[in-house]
């Protein structure tokens, strides 16, 4: 690393403090916030020397500190403008016009994606996802988010910036945080209020619960009347289910009787052929008896 870099009085301050924010053994994790404060030091860019000192504050290789600056596009290893407008182009933005909004830019900086103007106030960047895909499309100007932008609010929003006047960010379109573009479509009036004399706490709150129980029946009374149909209709197919069951049960019940008859007879035929075999043997082994028996003289 050959740029010398040392936190001045307050930031070593602060860098001291991120560190004591982990616990023992885990003061890597700091690295992060570091980097973020040296480049903020640095006019908006990360030099070489930033990254070895905030390696040997962390006892870390310097090249683990430079993977990190270089995997994040929130870190810059070269020097940028003194505003940076950052685009996202990921899907969601890009579906809803970011296109447009990165030609705004170039029309009204002069500039492509990565470079800066010759007056070095302005560094055109395009990112990934901001995280605000809700109210897409979203661009980043220095740590501002502008959401809902469009080509005409992009290009007010850097001519504003020319004249050293900042727009206030969030929605361009009057959007309310994320809620719907149209506005809120419900709970948009004033409830009614009783005619005649001003009614008391507890007259209010007797009324309260008359409205409450009304709606509980009719609530109860349609749900009746959309059971019924329902119920008549439950009630037909289990009874279809039960005829079918009982139909496959007599079927078993006569397979099964069948299948004991068929036993039965295959049983009678073997203990017939069985007995028939015995006999012929009995026969065969008296008349081997009758040849060897001596004959009377």
């Amino acid at each position: 690393m050959s740029e010398v870099f040392e936190f001045t009085g307050e930031n070593l301050a602060q860098a001291k403090d991120f560190v004591a924010r982990y616990p023992e053994g885990r003061q890597r994790s700091a690295v992060m916030p570091l980097l973020d404060l040296a480049q903020r030091q640095n006019g908006g860019w990360l030099p070489d020397g930033a990254v070895g000192t905030i390696a040997e504050m962390l006892d870390m290789a310097p090249i683990r500190v430079l993977e990190v600056a270089t995997f994040y596009s929130m870190y810059k290893r070269s020097p940028v403008g003194k505003h940076q407008i950052n685009v996202c182009t990921t899907t969601p933005c890009w579906l809803r016009g970011s296109d447009e909004v990165v030609g705004a830019c170039r029309n009204a900086l002069g500039v492509g994606i990565g470079e800066t103007t010759r007056d070095g106030e302005f560094t055109l960047g395009e990112v990934e996802c901001l995280g605000a895909c809700v109210n897409a499309p979203v661009v980043q100007v220095d740590d501002d988010y502008y959401e809902d932008v469009d080509a005409r609010s992009m290009a007010d929003i850097i001519e504003a910036l020319k004249r050293g006047t900042r727009p206030p960010p969030g929605s361009q379109t009057g959007r309310q945080t994320s809620a719907p573009e149209g506005g809120p479509l419900t709970l948009t009036g004033e409830a009614a209020k009783p005619a005649g004399k001003k009614a008391s706490k507890k007259d209010d709150a007797v009324e309260g619960s008359e409205a409450e129980a009304s709606e509980a029946e009719a609530t109860d009374a349609e749900a009746g009347e959309a059971v019924e149909p329902e119920t008549v209709e439950t009630e037909a197919v289990e009874i279809e289910l039960e005829t079918e069951v009982e139909a496959v049960e007599t079927e078993t019940e006569a397979t099964e009787t069948e299948a004991t008859e068929t036993e039965a007879t295959e049983t009678e035929a073997t203990d017939l052929e069985a007995g028939e075999t015995e006999a012929v043997e009995a026969d065969d082994d008296e008349a081997a008896g009758d040849k060897l028996r001596p004959e009377k003289e």
